[in-house]
């Protein structure tokens, strides 16, 4: 095959002492340092094959198994070509065309360096032998230097965002000035955005696309105009000639890639680790520029790592150790800037730590040299009780142990890289979180588990996180049981096609085993499984291979959770009151997470919830309010004064987040000023729409737990109750349509409410909100047997009958109800009965009685003659035509020793109800009610001969 050779083949230098020339980006220079020692590595090494091409003038090479070859030359010249010996340790040369040099680096292995030399190979072979007398009273002097450990080492870290700019990188390198550590070691991520684009880089040229020779110059400026920027003088330069240099052999590299259309992983790593040795040198030389002494280390050299078969690497420890105690021998700087993400194999060949290593190359450091702490740098304030970015509600934790950071990283949580804890764990060497743009905030410090801190019930987990996009895997049949292997032949099967289990949850009666796998991976097990066990499919031993979609994991972390009774069931209980569903469980026996998986649509609900629970107040509710008139306007008075009550002494926070009256609506994500709901109800309102209301209730993922109070009277509202509480809100009313409706409908909601953990609270249907219900149910609950319920339920009518006494007239009275506000617009709505009566049927109801509201007898107080009028004014002028049939019935009570009251009655003993206008005897409770008071008596079996009374204030 035929390379085309430069116009002018220029020096390209590999060698790691070689001087590079300061030249455009452009010219086909060679890379010195480094730069190109790593690619003596990344193009030697294990037998497979990497082509090298020259990017507009330079050469091309092709290297394998420790053999090169050099590209031809132009001008129709003959290619020349020059090879390594056969043992690949580059001792033998063989020189053609060019005068090469092959060096032997100490730490790297096998460098190269290419130049146009007119010298003799014999002046060559001499300049070697004068190198390595050198080396040799180089290392015998560097083994009178040895690395210090302990306690007077301080590692920091800081990530891409921290060295994003020359600003920032000035500021990082304030940071290390300003830590008074006898020694520190500074980890570095590439500039923000340019390890993506390093890779964005071997993408476009082994897709033969062109247009990355664009984004190189890109790289190229950004690197530049930050070093202008930061530096200036000789260091500037030395920066920008190193910049220069490669930047040259990545186009050259790149061109390689481009023409083969394909680039290995080493190659792809060599190109990729280009960004942290630029931000290395970077801070380096800002350090020295503000005169401390500081060196630059290429962890290339001193980091060993071994694949282990699952795209990661295991840190050589041993062998990392004796490579940094030789680069330390050579360079015993009290501050060293590191190159983070980037290392090599035991054979020399550049590798990286996988994506996000920067934080595994600080904790290895730090172990390597024992250091007090690593602190890993980032934009942060500290680690979050969850993701601040769907709980806005989410703390900082001060502290972490490393289990619990552990289970928090591989639960996806943006904590460290998931192996970052292993290195540190093992020497407990804490790690403190520090946002770099706070310094005021203490960050989270992540070590052994405080002896100190209280374990208390809610304190026992530390934070939530969760796993999106995930898809379960049931497997299911009888002739699983007790079969060994089943579960063996599952994983394997998954495992085959390079399926990543998150999650296991298995039955004890071995009936069934369900896991979690990402769902762009579940296709290819599910149809792995069904081709491994097309047998017990078809012989009906296993049932079926299900494949459940749209899931998502949730999993609760604390150390503390272990052997700490109840956790789970705060956790289910919060899950439960906001209508969650879990499909599966899992929890190892160490008791550090629990993990469930629930549908992805409720993901972020069941955060909140089970977050607000463990971490904000025991309830959080998202209340909006339907019916703003008098009693909703009420209400909202109430909750204006009581808010911060509630929060503050029964630990509940209560946010309205919309308001609708009939007419228009005002909706808030977060929370409606009740201080000025009205204003905002006018000024800042639009058209009411029920279904919009109900809407943006439902889906608000702030809170997990949704109320909605109806303070109408409206039919049309009621009916939408059962709908609203299959949703998962909760519904709390004074509306009597529901529960006095038709029979059927009551029963549905009844059955509902009894069969969810969803709350239908009416308790404000009877008495106002004052105990009768709930005094019913707890008589009832008890095993007591209801026989009869008496009693005045309506506010209205205990006016009325308790100030028509003496000589006053009963329209009168009326008029007088009417203007005080008792009375509704209509009095004759309160004269009719039918509001005692849907009080009647809701008790009647609640005791057992399945009666509908046309079985209940009604007296009305309305004269038959004035049903018909037209409005409220005719009927009150009509009204006072009636008082003589009034007084009578009155005087007649009176003569009596009575009063008369408007009562309703349940007779459970005989299964009816009725409204009535009765006469009661004066030393009768009923008797000596004022105002608008009620009175509500139960007889009981229990109480034989007896009646509980409860006496209501109604204060309207």
């Amino acid at each position: 095959m035929d390379y085309s050779a430069p116009k002018s083949f220029l020096p390209l230098s590999l060698n790691s002492g070689s001087t590079p020339s300061r030249r455009r980006p452009s010219d086909p220079v060679g890379g010195g340092g480094a730069s190109g020692r790593a690619v003596g590595k990344a193009a030697r090494g294990r037998g497979e094959a990497a082509l090298w091409g020259a990017a507009e003038g330079g050469v091309a090479l092709v290297a394998a198994s420790g053999s090169w070859g050099g590209g031809s030359g132009g001008g129709g010249r003959q290619a020349c070509s020059w090879g390594g010996g056969g043992s690949g340790d580059g001792r033998e040369v063989i020189s053609q065309c060019w005068k090469c040099e092959i060096n032997q680096d100490q730490s790297l292995g096998n460098s190269l360096r290419i130049g146009q030399s007119q010298g003799s190979l014999q002046r060559h072979v001499s300049k070697n032998l004068v190198a390595t007398a050198a080396a040799i009273s180089v290392e015998q002097a560097e083994v009178s230097i040895s690395l210090p450990k302990g306690d007077m080492w301080s590692v920091h870290k800081f990530g891409g965002t921290c060295m994003g700019t020359s600003q920032r990188i000035q500021n990082v390198a304030d940071i290390v000035l300003g830590d008074s550590s006898e020694r520190k070691l500074i980890i570095v991520s590439a500039m923000s955005k340019v390890t993506d684009m390093m890779f964005n880089l071997v993408h476009k040229a082994q897709s033969r696309d062109n247009s990355y020779m664009a984004a190189l110059d890109e790289i190229f400026d950004k690197h530049m105009l930050a070093a202008k920027d930061l530096l200036d003088g000789e260091d500037l330069a030395r920066f920008l000639a190193q910049l220069h240099s490669d930047i040259s052999n990545l186009r050259a590299m790149l061109r390689a890639i481009f023409i083969a259309g394909h680039a290995t992983e080493s190659f792809s790593d060599f190109v990729v680790g280009h960004g942290e040795l630029w931000s290395a040198q970077m801070l380096s030389y800002a350090i020295k520029k503000s005169g401390a002494p500081c060196s630059w280390m290429d962890t290339r050299e001193v980091l060993v790592v071994k694949p282990n078969g699952s795209n990661q690497v295991d840190p050589d420890y041993l062998e990392s150790e004796k490579r940094l105690q030789k680069w330390f021998s050579r360079q015993p700087a009290a501050t060293i800037v590191a190159t983070g993400f980037i290392a090599s194999t035991v054979d020399n060949i550049p590798t990286t730590l996988k994506r996000d290593g920067s934080d595994f190359s600080a904790s290895i450091i730090g172990s390597l040299v024992r250091a007090r702490q690593v602190t890993i740098w980032t934009d942060v304030d500290g680690v979050f009780s969850a993701d601040p970015r769907k709980v806005s509600e989410a703390v900082i934790l001060s502290t972490l142990s490393y289990q619990e950071a552990w289970e928090m990283s591989y639960f996806g949580a943006n904590v460290l890289h998931p192996r970052t804890i292993i290195p540190v764990m093992k020497d407990n060497i804490p790690i403190v979180i520090r946002n770099m743009f706070n310094l005021s905030a203490p960050g989270t410090v992540i070590c052994k588990q405080p002896a100190n801190e209280n374990a208390d019930l809610d304190a026992c987990v530390k934070s939530f996180a969760t796993i999106d996009k995930l898809a379960l895997v049931n497997v299911e049949g009888t002739g699983m049981a007790g079969v060994p292997g089943t579960a063996s032949a599952i994983f394997s099967a998954a495992k085959d096609v390079g399926a990543n289990v998150i999650m296991i949850s298995q039955a004890s009666s071995e009936h069934s085993v369900c896991f979690a796998v990402p769902e762009k991976e579940v296709v290819a097990v599910s149809t792995a499984l069904q081709v491994r066990f097309r047998e017990a499919l078809a012989a009906g031993r296993l049932s079926k291979v299900e494949v459940i979609r749209g899931c998502s994991i949730l999993a609760a972390v604390g150390l503390r959770m272990a052997s700490t009774p109840g956790v789970s069931a705060i956790l289910f209980d919060a899950l439960a009151k906001a209508n969650i569903n879990v499909r599966a469980i899992a929890q190892g026996c160490s008791e550090y997470n629990i993990t469930v998986v629930l549908k992805q649509e409720d993901c972020v609900r069941a955060l909140r919830a089970a977050h607000s629970r463990f971490f904000l107040s025991k309830t959080t509710l998202a209340v909006g309010i339907i019916g703003p008139g008098l009693i909703g306007g009420t209400l909202l008075n109430q909750l204006r004064d009581q808010v911060a009550v509630l929060k503050e002494n029964m630990n509940i926070d209560l946010r309205v987040i919309g308001i609708t009256g009939s007419s228009t609506m005002h909706l808030s994500d977060i929370g409606v000023d009740l201080n000025k709901w009205k204003e905002l109800l006018q000024q800042e309102a639009k058209p009411a729409d029920l279904a919009g209301f109900i809407r943006h209730l439902s889906e608000n993922h702030v809170f997990p737990n949704k109320v909605l109070v109806d303070c109408t009277a409206d039919t049309n509202v009621a009916s939408h109750y059962y709908d609203w509480l299959k949703k998962g809100i909760h519904v709390i009313t004074p509306n009597k349509k529901a529960n006095s409706g038709p029979l059927d409908r009551y029963m549905k909601l009844r059955s509902l409410q009894r069969a969810s953990y969803t709350h239908y609270f009416y308790e404000a249907t009877v008495g106002a909100g004052l105990p009768i219900i709930s005094t019913l149910r707890g008589l009832l609950e008890t095993g007591d047997k209801i026989l009869r319920i008496e009693g005045i339920f309506s506010g209205t009518l205990s006016y009325i009958f308790n100030n028509f006494e003496g000589t006053r007239t009963f329209s009168n009275v009326v008029a007088e109800a009417k203007e005080a506000g008792y009375t509704e617009p209509d009095p004759r709505d309160d004269l009719s009965g039918s509001d005692v009566a849907r009080k009647v049927i809701i008790l009647a109801r609640e005791s057992g009685l399945k009666l509908e509201l046309s079985d209940i007898p009604v007296k009305s107080l309305v004269p038959e003659a004035l049903r018909v009028c037209s409005s409220a004014d005719e009927f009150m002028q009509k009204l006072p035509s009636f008082d003589q049939d009034w007084d009578r019935q009155r005087n007649e009570a009176e003569a009596a020793g009575g009063v008369l009251r408007y009562v309703g009655v349940v007779d459970v003993a005989n299964r009816k109800g009725r409204v009535e206008l009765q006469r009661y005897k004066r030393d009768h409770p009923f008797a000596q009610l004022s105002g608008s008071d009620n009175i509500i008596a139960f007889t009981t079996s229990r109480f034989a001969g007896a009646k509980t009374c409860i006496v209501t204030k109604i204060l309207l």
